[in-house]
């Protein structure tokens, strides 16, 4: 920039954040012993990862990425307290990565992990009992549980356990709405048996593109100067003042553009 133009403006120091430290501290702070080397090799994985995979929309290996494994690793230190901490971190990574990678990145993937974690074997999840109850489900609904469907499937459940908030994102017809909906009723029936602690499940769907952003979120009336609230916001406080220990999904079911889902960050 020109002199004189710059004297107008005020310079601003940014710094990036110290992942390796604050991975570190976080890790301590949920109980972790070897906190300092597994923060270093989670620091590793992502800078890895994003050299390594191919480039998508939806990959992101940054703070927020970096948080929700922790998140998870916290989760599976207290259901685990005597594990191996390197198998805890590495099911936290797993867990947490592996949906949204695209089938040619997993191999690679795989093959970070390995490195990183020499030696370390993962045991076997325990799906039996939701298993059982989604293959019932589909075949109440007559559909076919390819092993596909069914590891997906496992994987949105195990997304749904660590974050507050997901995306399903695929092409039309790659059974995106069956797998909830299975889902779904696979935690109603584990509820009715009393199975995984597991809750029924209430679900709100909103076409988010079939009305205006201000009936969606609630908009401020030009003319009377009131408030009034969206269709968003009525679900929501519904949800919010039930008392019963239900799971409750919010589903936006739609395309993803930049008007509402940049609102929705906002929320």
């Amino acid at each position: 920039l020109p002199d004189n133009l710059k004297a107008l403006f005020r310079t601003v120091a940014m710094m990036v954040p110290d992942y390796g430290m604050i991975a570190e501290i976080m890790l301590y702070s949920c109980g972790y012993l070897d906190a300092r080397p597994l923060a270093i090799k989670l620091v590793a994985t992502y800078k890895l990862c994003s050299e390594q995979l191919s480039s998508q929309s939806h990959y992101d290996y940054g703070m927020r990425a970096v948080i929700s494994v922790l998140r998870a690793a916290g989760a599976v230190k207290l259901k685990f307290p005597d594990q191996d901490e390197s198998i805890l971190m590495l099911i936290s990574l797993k867990d947490v990565n592996l949906p949204k990678f695209l089938a040619p990145d997993i191999p690679l993937f795989s093959n970070i992990l390995s490195d990183l974690f020499p030696g370390v074997k993962l045991p076997e999840p325990d799906y039996d009992h939701m298993r059982k109850s989604l293959l019932q489900e589909c075949d109440r609904a007559n559909l076919q549980p390819t092993p596909v469907f069914l590891e997906k499937t496992f994987q949105l459940y195990e997304m749904i356990l660590v974050r507050h908030g997901l995306m399903i994102v695929g092409y039309s017809y790659g059974a995106k709405t069956s797998m909830w909906k299975m889902l779904a009723a696979a935690l109603a029936d584990l509820n009715a048996q009393g199975l995984l602690e597991e809750n029924k499940v209430k679900v709100v769907v909103i076409n988010p593109k079939s009305i205006y952003m201000g009936q969606l979120y609630g908009q401020f009336d030009p003319v009377s100067h009131e408030w009034q609230d969206g269709v968003l916001a009525k679900k929501f406080r519904e949800c919010a003042v039930d008392t019963t220990p239900d799971r409750k999904w919010v589903m936006f079911d739609g395309p993803v553009d930049a008007v509402w889902i940049e609102n929705m960050n906002t929320v």
